[in-house]
Protein backbone atom coordinates (compact mmCIF):
# COMPACT_ATOMS: atom_id res chain seq x y z
CA UNK A 1 0.00 0.00 0.00
CA UNK A 2 2.92 2.38 1.06
CA UNK A 3 4.58 1.95 -2.39
CA UNK A 4 1.33 3.02 -4.47
CA UNK A 5 1.77 6.73 -3.09
CA UNK A 6 5.27 7.72 -3.91
CA UNK A 7 3.90 11.09 -5.73
CA UNK A 8 1.50 11.93 -3.06
CA UNK A 9 2.91 14.87 -0.71
CA UNK A 10 0.82 15.69 2.61
CA UNK A 11 -0.88 18.65 2.86
CA UNK A 12 0.54 21.34 5.20
CA UNK A 13 -2.25 21.73 8.43
CA UNK A 14 -3.89 25.28 8.01
CA UNK A 15 -4.04 27.45 11.06
CA UNK A 16 -7.11 30.00 11.05
CA UNK A 17 -6.94 31.66 13.85
CA UNK A 18 -10.04 34.06 14.27
CA UNK A 19 -9.71 36.56 17.61
CA UNK A 20 -12.48 37.25 19.40
CA UNK A 21 -13.01 40.73 21.69
CA UNK A 22 -13.05 40.08 25.26
CA UNK A 23 -14.18 42.93 27.38
CA UNK A 24 -13.85 41.93 31.48
CA UNK A 25 -15.13 45.20 32.30
CA UNK A 26 -18.02 44.15 30.64
CA UNK A 27 -18.29 40.37 31.41
CA UNK A 28 -17.80 41.71 35.33
CA UNK A 29 -20.38 43.80 35.12
CA UNK A 30 -23.09 41.52 33.59
CA UNK A 31 -22.05 39.32 36.48
CA UNK A 32 -22.59 42.10 39.27
CA UNK A 33 -26.21 42.94 37.05
CA UNK A 34 -26.98 39.31 37.68
CA UNK A 35 -26.43 39.39 41.42
CA UNK A 36 -28.14 42.08 41.69
CA UNK A 37 -31.23 40.82 39.88
CA UNK A 38 -31.30 37.62 42.34
CA UNK A 39 -30.85 39.86 45.45
CA UNK A 40 -34.95 40.22 44.92
CA UNK A 41 -35.29 36.37 44.68
CA UNK A 42 -35.74 33.84 46.93
CA UNK A 43 -33.73 31.58 44.83
CA UNK A 44 -31.76 28.99 46.92
CA UNK A 45 -28.79 28.87 44.30
CA UNK A 46 -28.84 33.06 44.30
CA UNK A 47 -28.62 32.95 48.33
CA UNK A 48 -25.83 30.30 48.28
CA UNK A 49 -23.82 33.04 45.73
CA UNK A 50 -24.77 35.91 47.76
CA UNK A 51 -23.19 33.99 50.93
CA UNK A 52 -19.63 33.23 49.64
CA UNK A 53 -19.11 36.41 47.61
CA UNK A 54 -19.44 37.45 51.29
CA UNK A 55 -16.91 35.34 52.28
CA UNK A 56 -15.09 36.13 49.42
CA UNK A 57 -15.10 40.25 50.00
CA UNK A 58 -13.96 39.61 53.81
CA UNK A 59 -11.44 37.72 53.57
CA UNK A 60 -9.76 38.91 50.13
CA UNK A 61 -10.72 43.05 50.09
CA UNK A 62 -9.10 43.08 53.47
CA UNK A 63 -6.15 41.38 52.84
CA UNK A 64 -4.00 44.89 52.64
CA UNK A 65 -4.93 46.14 55.99
CA UNK A 66 -4.62 42.37 57.41
CA UNK A 67 -1.20 42.39 56.04
CA UNK A 68 -0.10 45.39 57.59
CA UNK A 69 -1.45 44.76 60.96
CA UNK A 70 0.29 41.24 60.70
CA UNK A 71 4.16 42.84 59.99
CA UNK A 72 3.69 45.43 62.76
CA UNK A 73 2.46 43.02 65.23
CA UNK A 74 5.50 40.91 63.57
CA UNK A 75 8.11 44.13 64.24
CA UNK A 76 6.88 45.14 67.79
CA UNK A 77 7.36 41.23 69.20
CA UNK A 78 10.90 41.10 67.35
CA UNK A 79 11.58 44.77 68.80
CA UNK A 80 10.05 43.03 72.50
CA UNK A 81 12.57 40.21 72.00
CA UNK A 82 15.56 42.43 71.15
CA UNK A 83 15.22 44.50 74.23
CA UNK A 84 14.38 41.48 76.75
CA UNK A 85 17.48 39.77 75.37
CA UNK A 86 19.80 43.02 75.54
CA UNK A 87 18.17 43.38 79.41
CA UNK A 88 18.82 40.17 80.31
CA UNK A 89 22.83 39.94 78.81
CA UNK A 90 23.26 43.12 81.17
CA UNK A 91 22.03 41.87 84.18
CA UNK A 92 23.84 38.82 83.86
CA UNK A 93 26.74 40.67 83.29
CA UNK A 94 26.42 43.09 86.19
CA UNK A 95 25.49 40.04 88.08
CA UNK A 96 28.66 37.52 86.95
CA UNK A 97 31.31 39.84 85.16
CA UNK A 98 33.70 40.36 88.78
CA UNK A 99 32.83 36.84 89.03
CA UNK A 100 34.24 36.04 85.79
CA UNK A 101 36.94 38.25 85.72
CA UNK A 102 37.99 36.87 89.27
CA UNK A 103 37.96 33.30 87.39
CA UNK A 104 40.12 34.15 85.18
CA UNK A 105 42.96 36.21 86.56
Amino acid sequence: MALLRFNKLPKHQHFEYKPRFWAPEKEELDERLKRIEAVGTDDPEAMKGRISAGFRNRSYGNLGSYRRQQVVRSNVMLFAIVVGLLLIAFIMLTNYLPRLIQFFE
